[in-house]
Order: C-alpha cells, then structure tokens, then sequence
C-alpha cells in the first residue's frame, strides 16, 4: 500500500500542473477547454522531439510551455473572434491539434526518452536517488513556482481583470475592461501549463505518445473539482496549492481501485473508472445539499 501513495503521490505532482492550468479555465474564466487533449501531447511532442535532438531538456520543457501558449492563443482567437462557442473551439482545436502534433513528432506515433537526459536525471546522478523521488522533488519545485507567479500575477491589475471577466463578463465590460484579450490571455496561461505537464509527463513516463491526452480534460477537472468539495471557499493561493491535494487523491482512488485483490481490473479500464469518478465527484455536493436539507427540516420539526 505504501508503494501505491509513494507512486500516486509522484503522478500527482505532475499531473498538478496540468490541473492548475485546468483550473484557469474552468474556474476563473468559466470556460471548459476541451482543447487540453491536444495541447498536452502537443507539449510531450515538443519536448521529445527536442531532446532527442540534443536540445537541453529545460529548454524543450520551456519551448513546450511556450508552443501550448500559441495554442492558446489560437484558441482564444478562435473563440472571441470568430465567436464560436468554447465547447465547439475546443473539439476544433484537439482535432487540428492530432495532425499538428504528428507534424511536430515527424510522422511517428511516439518519440522514446529512454537513454536521454531529462530534467529529472542530473538529480538522479547528484544525489543517487531513484526516478520517482527525482521526479517528485522536481515536479515540487516547479509547482511552487508556478503558484508563485500566479498568484503575484492574479492580484495584479491585469489578474484582477482577468478574474473579473470570467466572475461577469458584461460588467467587466462596462467598466473598460478588454474581455477578449482577458479570455485569450488566460487561455494561453492555461495551454502552456497544460502543455508544460505533457513535456514533464513524456519526461517521467519515457516516451510522448500522439495519444497521451486522451482523458486528460477528465483528469484535470476530477482534480479540481474532488479538493474544492473536501475544501471549499479558499482564497486563490491557497486553491491553486490544494489542486496538488486534490490530484495526489485522484491518482490515489484510480492505483488503489487498479491494485485492489477483489475484481480483476485491466489498465484499459482506468478512463472508465476516471469517468465515474469525476461524475461521482460532481454529484457530491447534490447529496450534501440533500443531506443538509433534511437535517435542517428534522431541526425545524423537533422544534
């Protein structure tokens, strides 16, 4: 059991930043971006296809950021200004995204890490620990930077903003507020994040995959969304740094239910069982409401 929490808690730190990068959108921006599912391979190809050309793997993984923030982009280009509604943007954007990223990944289906130096391997050779510890320390260290930033970034004029625009458009509006470049803007704060954890995935995993964003959205909003019914109504640093709570336990629930004695469950299994889950999560606070009412009504008639 204990190497069931070791190596959840290792895919959940990963797995954080592509959950924060989630969480922009769905949250602050009120927006579901469907086009996470083509952005995260689009971040595992960059990051391959660099290192296997002998580029730094920080810089491939920086590259990657970058080249999910021009997707993006794209995407807020597609939404505010052909005004196509973000549902319909997002399955254009993962559909263009399967040819992009065989384009970036020169024709193959997948790229191998195996032998190549990653961001995870000078720390390996440093201090002689194993992959997974590796991995964790350095998804730690770049998850407290990234919430760093984001939260200077959130509180200031243009953060401010942003968050507006997603609280009420038509107010922030009314107020000056340039909602267009705000979506576009965090839509590409969001796909870079989100193409960055495919580059740091492809890293871990040893390989990129034209198929490894499969599921990903599912993921992302299950993490999300199982910490804010655990703990709910925190402040944005606070929020942002509890979505690595939330996908460690996300992780946890999906390796215990595939390690479990009892059932025979395959690993072909486990986007069924992400499915469940994250249905199983939304429903929750439909039945704490339930609970709450009738708790509330036996009060009201023992009175």
């Amino acid at each position: 059991m204990l190497d069931v929490i070791a190596s959840s808690f290792t895919q959940g730190t990963v797995w954080a930043v592509m959950a924060i990068g989630i969480y922009i959108t769905f949250r602050l921006l009120s927006i579901t971006d469907m086009s996470a599912e083509g952005v995260f391979p689009l971040g595992g190809a960059i990051g391959a296809i660099l290192i296997t050309n002998a580029i730094n793997p920080w810089l491939a993984t920086i590259i990657a950021f970058f080249g999910g923030a021009l997707a993006g982009a794209v995407a807020g280009w597609v939404h505010t200004k052909l005004k196509i509604p973000p549902l319909i943007t997002g399955i254009l954007m993962q559909t263009g995204l399967y040819s992009i990223n065989l384009h970036v990944m020169d024709g193959r289906p997948n790229i191998a890490l195996l032998g190549q130096e990653t961001i995870y391997s000078p720390l390996e050779e440093m201090f002689d620990i194993s992959k997974n510890m590796s991995v964790t320390i350095i998804a730690l260290i770049i998850l407290a930077v990234i919430i760093l930033l984001l939260v200077f970034f959130l509180h200031t004029e243009i953060g401010l903003a942003l968050r507006s625009t997603g609280d009420n458009p038509r107010m922030s509006e009314a107020n000056g507020i340039n909602t267009n470049a705000m979506k576009t803007l965090g839509y590409m704060i969001s796909n870079g994040l989100i193409a960055l954890a495919g580059a740091m995935v492809a890293q871990k995993d040893g390989f990129a995959d034209i198929s490894m964003g499969i599921g990903t959205i599912v993921i992302g909003l299950a993490a999300v969304v199982i910490v804010e019914v655990i703990l709910p109504n925190k402040s944005i640093g606070v929020r942002l740094t509890t979505i690595i709570l939330g996908s460690f336990l996300y992780r946890l629930i999906i390796d215990t239910i595939l390690n479990q004695p009892f059932i025979d469950i395959r690993p072909t299994d486990l986007r069924l069982f992400s499915s469940l889950l994250l249905g199983f999560v939304l429903f929750l606070p439909e039945i704490q409401k339930g609970v709450a009412s009738r708790q509330s009504a036996s009060r009201g008639g023992n009175s």
